[in-house]
């Protein structure tokens, strides 16, 4: 969790505007958390993201470190988000703790009952095969 982010343009952005914007879902200390988090980030190329990041579509696993609960899901815009289909919004706070961290990082964010601790077991970027 020391290390800093590796983030997408394009995800920085989002999260960027998902900050300032007045009315944004986020807790006082995730926004916090996550200021610090973009202040250091390193950004690249969307096209330079390696695969093992969570990004915007990727396909991700993640363990609950407290219960041992298994999770897993796609990250994608609000408008695509569907919990049925297993389709979870940027946004969300899952969403937004997990951008920009590789697999094997455990992410300690506060969620609607309390803080969490999740480990990323994998991740898959769809956009990125071919």
């Amino acid at each position: 969790m020391t290390n800093a982010l590796l983030i997408s343009q394009s995800d920085f952005d989002l999260l960027q505007t998902h900050l300032i914007r007045s009315g944004s879902n986020l807790s006082e200390f995730n926004k916090t958390k996550l200021k610090d988090e973009l202040k250091t980030a390193k950004v690249v190329k969307d096209k330079d993201l390696p695969e093992n990041i969570a990004s915007l579509n990727s396909v991700v696993q993640i363990k609950n470190i407290e219960s041992g609960q298994v999770f897993k899901f796609q990250l994608v815009l609000p408008g695509e988000a569907n919990f049925a289909e297993h389709r979870v919004s940027v946004f969300a706070p899952i969403g937004v703790a997990l951008l920009g961290y590789p697999i094997g990082s455990e992410i300690q964010w506060e969620m609607p009952d309390g803080l969490k601790t999740f480990e990323i077991i994998s991740c898959e970027s769809p956009q990125k095969k071919s």
